[in-house]
């Protein structure tokens, strides 16, 4: 583990508010995180064997289905619950921040960041965070780091149904005015990304030929809405199909990237 601090809120969320391993399987909308996330590295990460490092990569709910597909996988973490977690998925575990690992450089295919860059609210943390990874990367190695969208909270709380009230209103327009959830309520500390802004970032670390994609494109909010306001499941229905169906026909049109929930930005180290 190195000596940089974590955020207190967001240890504090991990170990004892949210279980981070079911929130892509118990719900509509985080099913179509998972099957989004998946189809879109598939379509980049080479020949299984490859080596990948998944930093902030939590109970190991990506590195379960890379090791499936039959990648060499290492997961670094700073919450000593996603650690232990994530030992059961045959992947190797560490205990460790975005911002200083521990892997050689030049060592690794594939770096996946799923999750870091949302939960450093600084730019220069940010930076050496993509920093790091740039370092251990083989050059040409492949880069995918996901955002959360700018204005993502505004659709998730009009779909719960109670952004009219005015203590939540004024909550979300702050996030909108600053980009930045404090994490003393509700969610944990958080950033909030613009398609472009992550490209931007992305590109100034030393990555080349960056594509930017919406997760869980537009209609995800609907998703949302139908679990939270009628009590029942729609991860297996015509409405998560459709839904899903939006997102890959959303992917042409830049444009829609601000409707999605979150955002992947896949680039490669420069030779």
């Amino acid at each position: 583990m190195t000596s940089l601090e974590v955020t207190p809120e967001i240890v504090r969320f991990y170990s004892e508010t949210v279980d981070e391993a079911a929130r892509l399987l118990t719900t509509a909308d985080g099913r179509l995180e998972m099957v989004r996330t998946q189809e879109l590295l598939r379509r980049y990460l080479p020949s299984p064997r490859a080596r990948v490092l998944d930093v902030g990569g939590g109970p190991g709910t990506h590195a379960r289905w890379l090791v499936a597909d039959g990648y060499a996988v290492h997961l670094v973490d700073p919450i000593p619950r996603h650690v232990e977690q994530a030992r059961v998925t045959g992947a190797s575990v560490e205990l460790g921040d975005a911002r200083s690992l521990t892997a050689g450089t030049g060592s690794y295919d594939v770096v996946l960041m799923l999750g870091p860059l949302y939960h450093l609210p600084e730019r220069t943390d940010r930076d050496r965070a993509l920093a790091e990874a740039r370092r251990v990367l083989k050059p040409g190695g492949l880069l995918a780091v996901a955002g959360i969208n700018r204005y993502a909270s505004l659709f998730e709380h009009a779909a719960y149904a109670h952004l009219h009230k005015e203590s939540m209103r004024e909550s979300i327009g702050n996030i909108l005015a600053t980009r930045i959830h404090d994490g003393k309520k509700a969610f944990t500390t958080a950033y909030f990304h613009s398609g472009e802004q992550l490209r931007d970032e992305v590109a100034a670390a030393g990555f080349v030929g960056a594509d930017v994609f919406g997760i869980e494109g537009p209609a995800w909010s609907l998703l949302a809405a139908a679990e939270r306001n009628t009590g029942q499941s729609f991860r297996e229905s015509s409405l998560f199909e459709s839904v899903l169906t939006a997102a890959r026909m959303a992917e042409p049109y830049p444009e829609l990237l601000a409707a999605s929930s979150h955002l992947l930005a896949v680039g490669r180290r420069q030779e």
